[in-house]
């Protein structure tokens, strides 16, 4: 069969009205747009910086396809590239991928590969991409990127020469650069057949790890994007906040990840750090399985919608630096659905809800953990407030170092938090019956076919019209309850140089550390 194909290069419309979006949303924050490097003078060579994160113990891993806690993606995103990754505007921007072609039908996508090498000289080839992504949604597997990759033909697709890649897709995939950049979907080289000692083509190589404890890396000076200017990456394992903090104050470390707004209003003027707030990508809410009672009641989950006082927990879990969301994954991105009236607290209504799904006086368990800064303080608002309209939610703390992967599996409410991703990415991970992320088990045929139809067509306002009645319906019955949005907040030292201030968290300038320097 023979395919028109349409080169596919630079901003796109889609990209173009992300980054208004972003635009509008650093505004709204009150964040300064730049990159922080004007106050510590120009890029220098040399030095270690040392990186505090929250971790995950002993389960932590470095196979880039089965990342999931942000100090994996961080490692991750050192030791190795993916054909393409989120820019701050959630546009899919190139990067093993020279470009990208599709075919006018949508069913194939051709990719032209950068002339990049592996840690070990050899050269990044079309049999290693398609490798790794035969790894990634082999049977069996859950690694998180498997929901979006799974559209590609795999048998169907093949090597068209030593640069070039030709994917054939199941199904037309009108948004398809944004699976390529999903979370885990890094190239690793065909032979790979273990992690202890990763080659990848990132900007730093492997040195030395130790799960719950910290990671090494050195300075690739041939990485194809530049050699960083750091000559050491280390990423400790912090999980305290507040330990964080005292680490970066003490000169333990030069970063510390994920702050609170407390503790970034403390320390932003003394002179003692940097704060860096990324704007507005850092989503707040509940996840309730709606696929096991009491949450298999419809009824429930509205009087949940209806129960929550948004205003209340943007006051005091967020300290007044958020803003409301309205039940919805995305404000601020394309294709939110902004025309969507935003919910108040109604606790006449959620009451008569809770009565009509049976469950007045029901203790439920509510997970909740110390594994991301505010989880614990939301789910104890929020219990709070369902006890004024009659629900007992018991507040249960899971172990830090497991709790995303336990409330994966187990449970039936729990709190919830997500970086930044392009709405098409949010549904196709966490909402379709095929997602490996699907926490809510939200699982609905017909809410499948719409997201496929919107694929399928390259009309921009027939998609945008078909994303909102996928909203709409979320809106009215989904399991996720997105209450609030704040900026995403790391600090550095005063001598560190080169982080980006406009990239919101899971993005491609987010934890860039071939870009940073120390002064």
């Amino acid at each position: 069969m023979q395919h028109e194909f349409r080169l596919v290069r630079g901003l796109s419309r889609r990209g173009f009205l992300g980054l208004t979006a972003a635009g509008a949303a650093a505004a709204l924050s009150g964040c300064a747009a730049g990159t922080g490097a004007t106050a510590v003078g120009p890029p220098r060579p040399g030095g270690r910086l040392r990186a505090a994160f929250s971790g995950g113990g002993a389960a932590e891993v470095l196979d880039p396809h089965e990342t999931d806690l942000y100090i994996e993606i961080a490692r991750a995103k050192a030791l190795f590239d993916k054909l393409a990754d989120y820019g701050s505007d959630m546009s899919p921007q190139p990067r093993l991928a020279e470009r990208w072609e599709p075919s006018q039908d949508l069913l194939t996508w051709r990719i032209t590969l950068r002339q990049a090498a592996f840690h070990d000289g050899r050269p990044v080839r079309p049999a290693d991409v398609l490798a790794s992504f035969a790894r990634i949604v082999e049977p069996g597997s859950s690694r998180r990127a498997k929901a979006s990759l799974q559209v590609i033909d795999l048998p169907g697709s093949r090597e068209l020469d030593d640069r070039t890649v030709e994917f054939r897709l199941k199904r037309p995939y009108a948004e398809f650069p944004n699976a390529l950049a999903t979370l885990g979907a890094y190239i690793v080289p065909e032979d790979t057949t273990g992690f202890d000692r990763p080659v990848g083509s990132g900007p730093f190589r492997f040195v030395s790890f130790q799960p719950g404890r910290n990671f090494v890396a050195a300075r690739n000076p041939d990485h194809w994007d530049g050699a960083p200017h750091l000559d050491e990456l280390e990423i400790v394992v912090t999980n305290d906040e507040a330990a964080r903090v005292n680490a970066l104050l003490g000169g333990q470390v030069e970063y510390a990840h994920d702050l609170t707004s407390t503790s970034a209003r403390t320390h932003e003027n003394t002179g003692r750090v940097q704060v860096h707030r990324l704007p507005l990508s850092n989503f707040h809410g509940l996840v309730m399985k709606t696929d096991r009672p009491p949450f298999d009641r419809p009824e429930l989950r509205q009087a949940m919608f209806h129960l929550v006082n948004r205003d209340e927990l943007v006051r005091s879990v967020l300290q007044g630096s958020g803003q409301l969301c309205n039940d919805l994954y995305g404000k601020g991105y394309r294709y939110y659905a902004d025309a969507l009236p935003q919910r108040a607290q109604d606790l006449d209504r959620a009451r008569a809800l809770i009565k009509q799904a049976g469950a007045e006086g029901l203790a439920i368990d509510f997970d909740t953990s110390e594994a991301s800064t505010g989880l614990k303080e939301a789910a104890l608002a929020i219990a709070d407030q369902a006890g004024q309209a009659g629900l007992n939610l018991n507040v249960r703390l899971g172990n830090k170092d497991t709790y995303w992967s336990d409330i994966a599996k187990n449970g039936v409410l729990a709190g919830y938090r997500s970086g930044a991703m392009p709405l098409e990415s949010h549904i196709s991970q966490r909402l379709l019956t095929t997602s490996t992320t699907n926490n809510t088990r939200w699982q609905r045929p017909d809410f499948d076919a719409l997201y496929h139809e919107a694929q399928s067509t390259a009309d921009d306002a027939r998609r945008e019209q078909l994303y909102f009645q996928m909203q709409d319906r979320l809106h009215r019955e989904g399991g996720f309850l997105w209450w609030g949005v704040s900026d995403w907040i790391v600090a550095s030292a005063p001598n560190v140089g080169g982080i980006d201030d406009r990239a919101p968290a899971n993005t491609l300038d987010w934890a860039r550390y071939d870009k940073v320097w120390l002064a």
